[in-house]
């Protein structure tokens, strides 16, 4: 049934897209905010406001479509490989900057898409939560996912300044891209039927993704240290 608009149900659907968007944008914060954090501090908000802008726009098409989406075999194997590669290159960059005026150009460039490419992985499941809450009303979902872009800015420039102070987060941020390409490459349709008979898989798999990303990151910045050294 369309809800009609400005109502109270209008406002309560359209708190719940923003509410379910900003919980399950956790981990997309998370990336962001470990992607722009190398950036000069000019860069950093251009990052921040355009990868979660553009992120945003795609979540608003993959929504459309999710439930057709997330039918399609190795989808989320190919993903969950996607995000190992995204959480390994991430930690293996350390805490080392870049000098060059086209160093920065070009990290700029590769924040942003990064940013993309990290968060069209990570939305597969996210959206069908968001889809539910917009009840199909079109326009209600582009408003509470357009409205979340400031929150989700927020939340990003504050983990960057934890990670400058704290960089055991940056750790921690690849340890969850890891745990989540676990649990992605056991939801598949083509191995689900497989992991679900398996107790705690699930767990297991998130477990061993994290702990491979760590230590694939943690070899490639030695030898990046190395490299430079």
């Amino acid at each position: 049934m369309e809800l009609a608009a400005f109502s109270g149900a209008w406002w309560a659907a359209l708190g719940s897209i923003i509410l379910a968007n900003i919980v399950l944008s956790g981990d997309n914060a998370v990336v962001i905010a470990m992607a722009a954090r190398k950036l000069p501090d000019g860069q950093r908000q251009k990052a921040v406001f355009w990868g979660s802008a553009a992120a945003i726009v795609m979540r608003i098409i993959l929504t459309l479509i999710a439930v057709q989406l997330l039918q399609l075999p190795y989808l989320k194997i190919v993903g969950a490989f996607l995000l190992v590669y995204i959480g390994v290159q991430l930690m293996a960059e350390g805490d080392d900057d870049s000098d060059s005026e086209g160093d920065a150009k070009d990290g700029l460039g590769a924040a942003i898409r990064t940013i993309l490419i990290a968060d069209l992985v990570m939305s597969l499941d996210n959206v069908i939560a968001v889809a539910a809450a917009a009840k199909d009303n079109n326009t209600l979902l582009i408003i509470g996912l357009a409205v979340s872009i400031p929150l989700i800015v927020f939340g990003s420039t504050l983990l960057m300044k934890v990670m400058d102070r704290f960089p055991i987060i940056i750790t921690l941020g690849a340890a969850l891209l890891g745990f989540l390409a676990g649990e992605m490459f056991v939801t598949d349709p083509v191995d689900k039927d497989f992991f679900d008979k398996l107790t705690d898989s699930h767990v297991y798999a998130g477990l061993l993704g994290a702990a491979t990303v760590v230590a694939m990151g943690l070899y490639a910045r030695q030898r990046n240290a190395r490299k430079k050294h």
